[in-house]
């Protein structure tokens, strides 16, 4: 593999620093990432090898990383907040909605791996620690920010999947509620237990999570704030794949891929026609479906796939 250049985005003043510094920090994020996947060395050093340094630096939390060569497409919003568990506060807020800002103006992202670089766990949900110091006008701000964030991830163009090792709750589950696919290891622990705080789920959770899982199991989730694990999840239908711990990675990594080797507008008019035709009537969304299709008619893509077909190849999209 030829060596890889890297390119570095300032987007905050966390990012205005010498070349060595963003070295270090780049080694860092490497070292975290093996330190949380312990799939197989070969395993790993193939992800490895694909992963850039730092493409975007946003904020002190939340990392922006772009894969390499053949994966180019994979962009990944990673978490690396240790010291908190990955808590959603303040930082991790802004880090995450600024990532989705980038990532939405890119098009040449094709598909977002939502990651945690903190073993054991993928997001434990609101920083209580610093909501204590907020007032009850200050929460309301906060929590209505965390909802359009999550809102904004849900809305992107392209299929985002969450990769949860370890603990997801509150804001963090809602955080993969909002995405496209989830994948977790056996040892995930997923919930919503806001009711044992005396609130609800306010940022999506008690909407997103009974469509997904059906209105009775929702309720008996969020009325008792009861933990499940990968396996059960797996069963209700909350996540994809429940793969062996530490191997979610690895899972959702596969997946990408397949999904990267897409059409991309293709993709992007699936999940446009799937989302919104979900939400009106059938007949509407027929009408939906029918437009999306013609925006893959008239498509450079369309006809590379046709050719490659005939010539017994694989295609070469390029999203044009």
């Amino acid at each position: 593999m030829g060596a890889l250049s890297t390119l570095t985005i300032s987007l905050s003043h966390h990012c205005i620093k010498t070349s060595k510094t963003h070295l270090q920090k780049s080694l860092l994020n490497l070292s975290n990432f093996e330190n949380f996947n312990n799939a197989t060395n070969s395993q790993y050093h193939h992800y490895q090898s694909r992963r850039t340094l730092i493409l975007d630096s946003v904020s002190e939390s939340v990392k922006l990383n772009r894969l390499s060569d053949s994966d180019s497409g994979i962009v990944e919003v990673n978490l690396n907040r240790p010291g908190a568990r990955n808590a959603i506060g303040k930082d991790l807020l802004r880090g995450l909605k600024d990532s989705f800002e980038v990532i939405s103006k890119d098009s040449t992202a094709n598909v977002v791996l939502i990651t945690s670089s903190v073993p054991k766990v993928f997001c434990a949900g609101a920083d209580l620690k610093e909501r204590r110091m907020m007032s009850a006008s200050e929460i309301h701000f906060f929590v209505n920010s965390l909802r359009s964030t999550f809102s904004f991830l849900e809305t992107l163009g392209i299929p985002t999947i969450a990769v949860i090792e370890g603990a997801a709750l509150g804001g963090g589950l809602e955080m993969a509620l909002a995405c496209d696919l989830r994948i977790c290891g056996e040892d995930a622990v997923l919930g919503l237990p806001e009711t044992g705080l005396a609130i609800i789920p306010g940022a999506g959770g008690t909407q997103r999570l009974p469509r997904l899982v059906g209105n009775s199991v929702a309720k008996e989730l969020i009325f008792t704030g009861r933990k499940i694990g990968g396996r059960e999840a797996m069963s209700i239908g909350l996540v994809n794949y429940c793969v062996p711990a530490s191997e979610a990675q690895l899972k959702a990594l596969e997946v990408a891929r397949e999904i990267n080797q897409k059409g991309p507008i293709a993709i992007r008019m699936a999940k446009k026609a799937i989302s919104e035709g979900f939400e009106i009537d059938m007949a509407s969304a027929f009408e939906l479906e029918e437009e999306c299709y013609i925006q893959t008619l008239h498509t450079n893509d369309r006809l590379e796939g046709l050719a490659a077909f005939a010539e017994k190849r694989k295609p070469k999209y390029t999203g044009a």
